[in-house]
């Protein structure tokens, strides 16, 4: 989950990581000037996309006189296709350097990566094509981040340590283990000429999977980005995915229901979702499932693809029909293929209760398939 600027720096400030002083507004708010900081001061567009400043989104503003103007200039850019939710008021930090510095989680190298480069301010894309220009640490997250670290990154950077950046690291790595993050960017971080150093900007992801620990739900693009469907899968821990087509889909396991996608659209339909229900598919995950399903999408057909392993094919079974039938859903629109353990007393169970069960994939595919054009006829 992206997080915005200002929530990122929200995070920063728990774990005494300075930012400059700021006040967020709503864009749809009136602005109360007696809220702001004295000028100079940056307005700042909050999205949940890169490319702010390019895009004329980020504006300093030098008089009081000005600020109405410029807020309504910069609440008005548009970057990919959406204008900003918040706008982000902060003080002006002078400052003599620009310094980059980022914390990310690497499941290849089993380890916190901690890139940091004398160039703020720019991409790191572009600074990983520059010899020399990134120093890269891999961060074993059971020991953590150690003295020699924070020594090496400031030595790196400023050329000697400096106690404040030092801290600012350390406490970055903190944030990330404690709050689950997949990456903490500080680009840039600026150093003054005393040695102050302060996150002048933040790029923050948290791990969707840290639900169980942390509190997703207060951050904007849960709140507002996400649907009730997308909330719903992941309150019952299921995958979901909307797409365009007019045939539901549900799998157990990312790549068979990867392949049921890919088969329906080769034999000519279209998904009208991905949904993945993983092991253990309980009748309150199935039926959490289809309620996402016939609320988000509406599809005409729905095809069940389901591999029985841990999973019993009579256990799914009974789920279906108990949750189609309490739904008042028409079993005649469901294709289920359903195969491994206990596959014949599960297909018992359907075929009493109405439904077209398969064991061969293809053919069922085939089937859901022609029934969508049938009914769209």
């Amino acid at each position: 989950m992206f997080l915005l600027e200002f929530e990122g720096k929200q995070l920063f400030k728990e774990y005494n990581i300075p930012v400059p002083n700021s006040v967020v507004f709503q864009v749809t708010d009136k602005f109360d000037l007696s809220a702001v900081p004295s000028p100079p001061f940056v307005v700042k567009g909050q999205y949940l996309a890169g490319g702010r400043g390019k895009a004329g989104a980020v504006k300093v503003v030098r008089n009081l006189d000005e600020f109405e103007r410029i807020a309504n200039e910069v609440s008005n850019v548009v970057i990919r296709g959406k204008r900003p939710s918040h706008l982000l008021i902060e003080e002006f930090f002078p400052h003599e350097k620009e310094l980059y510095l980022s914390l990310l989680v690497s499941k290849r190298d089993k380890s916190i990566i901690l890139l940091a480069s004398r160039e703020g301010g720019v991409e790191v894309e572009e600074l990983a094509k520059k010899p020399g220009a990134l120093l890269k640490l891999n961060i074993d997250p059971l020991v953590g981040i150690q003295p020699h670290h924070l020594r090496l990154v400031s030595k790196f950077l400023l050329g000697g340590f400096n106690k404040e950046l030092m801290a600012l690291v350390k406490n970055l790595f903190r944030l990330v283990v404690e709050r689950d993050l997949l990456l903490a960017e500080i680009n840039p971080l600026a150093v003054n000429n005393e040695g102050r150093v302060v996150a002048l900007d933040s790029k923050v992801i948290v791990d969707d999977n840290s639900e169980i620990r942390q509190d997703l739900s207060k951050y904007f693009e849960y709140v507002s980005i996400m649907t009730e469907g997308e909330k719903m899968a992941k309150k019952y821990g299921f995958s979901y995915v909307p797409l365009e087509g007019d045939i539901g889909v549900i799998g157990n396991g990312a790549g068979l229901t990867m392949a049921t996608l890919d088969l329906v659209d080769f034999y000519g339909g279209k998904p009208a979702c991905f949904i993945d229900v993983g092991g253990g598919a309980s009748e309150e995950r199935i039926g959490a499932a289809l309620d996402v399903l016939f609320n988000e999408i509406k599809p005409k057909c729905v095809f069940v693809n389901i591999f029985a392993g841990i999973t019993r094919c009579d256990d799914v079974a009974r789920a279906i029909v108990s949750v189609v039938e309490k739904r008042g859903i028409p079993s005649d629109i469901f294709v289920i293929r359903l195969t491994g353990t206990n596959e014949d007393l599960g297909e018992e169970i359907l075929n009493k209760a109405g439904f077209k069960v398969y064991k061969d994939m293809d053919e069922a595919a085939k089937k859901v398939v022609e029934y969508a054009r049938r009914t769209g006829a």
